[in-house]
């Protein structure tokens, strides 16, 4: 005969019951669905609109492309730049039509480049003008090509020869033009206004101040219209460039002498890690920005 224990008081047996009810309790909490009130912070896109979440938004400027260009292969880029607001047949019409061809002509010279990665990828803002006709030149080639495409009032409609995957849409400047920048193994500068100045002024600053790890070729396209436009000796004369500055640009006039001084001025290097974007360099001492 067994001898009975103590007997147990009430607390006791509650205590007990609730040990064992515990864990299938917090099972069922761990599976419950979240209350009717609860959001995911990445789902919230009034948070996500706000100002608080600005830093977000242009990391993801960052990151998205990035990702793209990885699963797209792009390793480098020849960005073309110019007017949104040149049209085939208007009084600048020749260039919409040399600014086709010679990205016809790039993407050509590209696709015969022994690469596992896709080199030298035309890229422009990915609007009309200018920008349609060298996204149109490359697909005529069968090549890929890129769009960065940027939110505006008017103008900025994205062009149908953009590479499907390869469209994208900023709503900051400054993320956009890191991408023109950062990818570029060349620069073409065709006839355009305020932003496309504005455009080759930064590059050809990050060149000047050396601050990007390699060499940007800069090519400004219809010599006739560009030295009517900036007048780079008076610059010169008066002493706020040196004169090794306008070495950091080169004047072109037909599609094949334009192709000829990008396939003689880019040099090649191996294919390492796809994209190729460029690091920001620390200039040493000797090499002071002017």
């Amino acid at each position: 005969m067994t001898a009975a224990g103590p007997p147990r008081s009430p607390d006791m047996a509650s205590a007990e019951g609730s040990e064992v009810a515990r864990p299938q309790a917090q099972a069922d909490h761990a599976t419950a669905p979240p209350a009717p009130h609860a959001r995911l912070a990445y789902e919230n896109r009034r948070f996500l609109e706000s100002d608080d979440a600005r830093p977000l938004r242009i990391l993801a400027e960052y990151l998205e492309p990035m990702k793209r260009f990885q699963e797209f292969r792009i390793h480098d880029t020849i960005v073309f730049y110019g007017s949104a607001r040149i049209t085939p047949d208007g009084p600048l019409g020749r260039y919409y039509d040399d600014a086709r061809e010679l990205a016809r002509l790039v993407t050509v010279w590209s696709k015969g480049l022994p690469s596992h990665a896709h080199r030298y990828v035309v890229c422009t803002g990915g609007g009309p003008g200018i920008m349609e006709a060298a996204n149109r030149g490359a697909s005529d080639a069968g090549g890929r090509t890129i769009g960065l495409n940027i939110v505006l009032p008017h103008e900025q409609q994205p062009n149908p020869y953009v590479t499907r995957g390869l469209a994208f849409e900023f709503h900051y400047f400054f993320m956009r033009k890191l991408w023109f920048a950062h990818l570029a193994a060349a620069l073409v500068a065709f006839p355009g206004g305020f932003g496309t100045l504005d455009e080759i002024m930064e590059i050809l600053t990050l060149a000047q101040t050396r601050k990007l790890a390699r060499r940007v070729p800069v090519l400004l396209y219809g010599s006739s219209y560009w030295n009517e436009i900036v007048n780079f000796e008076a610059l010169l004369r008066h002493g706020v460039i040196a004169r090794e500055d306008l070495e950091l640009f080169r004047f072109a006039d037909t599609p094949q002498a334009a192709l000829d001084i990008l396939a003689a001025e880019i040099a090649p290097p191996p294919v390492d890690c796809t994209p190729a974007f460029s690091p920001s360099h620390k200039p040493r001492p000797s090499e002071e920005p002017r």
